[in-house]
């Protein structure tokens, strides 16, 4: 079988030094805001190509905070509006919801599946305070017109870095493109985590001063409470693990983009369509996700299923259908979200991570190219 994602195969590769750096933190008797935080905190700063890097729990807490920082700061109330793409993920979303903002959804385009950016200008009202661009399957959605039509309005540009670490626009890396960057470190991720994790990266000083202290209780100093924070930390097992895990990850992301161009050249089954934004392999993708789509998904992905081949949906329910978004005004919607639609329904991820070998690539084109 060709597992979706062979988390104990990627673990053990990074063996005996992970088992080593766990071992050096239990050893050391400090789990908290220590000196394993501190160090990949600079070290991520010093990759990214930013001033600040702000450990905490995870991805959904990161763009959470930095939403409630601006609004710490008054540059952002209740009830204004956040530009983000209809098709990402729900935590994009909740964190603009959970912050008393209202998400307004925007199409992608069906050859990059990022956000389009000749949608984004209509979509825009005084009300408008960010444009949070998600950077989908680790392919990056940042452009130079998207930057211009932020400082033409004045907004924010948010960046949800989750599927993207290590991914590189002309000569930045994704993370220091924008006024923020949320990233997780969820296990499955490029940089993934032996728990749970995530960081805000930031040029900003004073932004990443006010989520740091957000981040923990709303304290700057011990028992003393200048806002009202949550409770949001990066450990440092999950800290010593992602500084070693740093170490590899343009070599890993090197993989991915090999395994990419392989499917890229030889999936030739006319059933599958592979999206030329996700074909043409070159450093803005790092590929955590490699999504196809086919008008037969489902029998497609049971088919792979039955021959060995492990895919998942990424994902089958687009958020504005969620239940938890039934209730009227919470979300913006200003056009039909018919491409955002077609992407839920028909999209399917194929295998792909650093530790996959030629042969399970190509077991996998070779079913992939089977199926009728």
């Amino acid at each position: 079988m060709v597992k979706f994602l062979d988390l104990e195969r990627v673990t053990n590769s990074f063996e005996p030094e992970i088992s080593e750096v766990v071992n050096r933190v239990v050893a050391s008797g400090w789990y908290l805001q220590g000196r394993e935080n501190e160090e990949f905190e600079r070290k991520y700063s010093d990759y990214i190509g930013v001033s600040h890097t702000v450990g905490c729990a995870n991805g959904l807490d990161a763009l959470t905070l930095i939403l409630r920082a601006y609004k710490e700061l008054g540059i952002m109330r209740d009830g204004d509006e956040i530009i983000v793409p209809a098709n990402t993920y729900i935590a994009s979303i909740l964190a603009i919801s959970e912050n008393g903002l209202v998400p307004v959804l925007v199409e992608p385009d069906i050859e990059t599946l990022q956000i389009d950016p000749e949608k984004i200008e209509n979509c825009i009202t005084n009300k408008t305070k960010a444009l949070m661009i998600v950077h989908l399957y680790g392919k990056c959605a940042y452009t130079d017109e998207i930057w211009k039509i932020c400082k033409r309005y004045d907004l924010k540009l948010i960046e949800d870095n989750a599927q993207a670490h290590g991914c590189i626009f002309e000569n930045r890396r994704t993370g220091s493109l924008g006024d923020a960057a949320g990233h997780s470190f969820y296990p499955g991720k490029n940089l993934g985590t032996l728990g749970d994790g995530g960081a805000v990266t930031t040029n900003d000083d004073i932004l990443a001063k006010t989520v740091r202290r957000l981040a923990n209780y709303g304290s700057d100093r011990k028992y003393v409470f200048d806002s009202l924070g949550r409770n949001s930390r990066l450990d440092e097992i999950q800290a010593a693990v992602l500084s070693l895990k740093l170490k590899r990850l343009d070599c890993d992301n090197a993989r991915r983009r090999a395994i990419a161009k392989r499917y890229g050249i030889e999936i030739s089954n006319p059933l599958i369509r592979i999206p030329n934004g996700i074909k043409r392999v070159g450093k803005d993708n790092v590929y955590h996700l490699y999504p196809v789509l086919c008008e037969q998904r489902d029998r497609l992905q049971e088919y792979l299923k039955q021959e060995g081949v492990q895919t998942l949906i990424h994902y089958p329910i687009p958020p504005h259908q969620q239940k938890c978004y039934a209730k009227k005004g919470i979300l913006s919607i200003p056009a039909p979200l018919l491409i955002s639609e077609t992407i839920h329904k028909q999209e399917l991820s194929l295998p792909i991570y650093p530790v996959m070998t030629e042969q399970e690539v190509s077991y996998v084109v070779s079913k992939i190219n089977s199926f009728k």
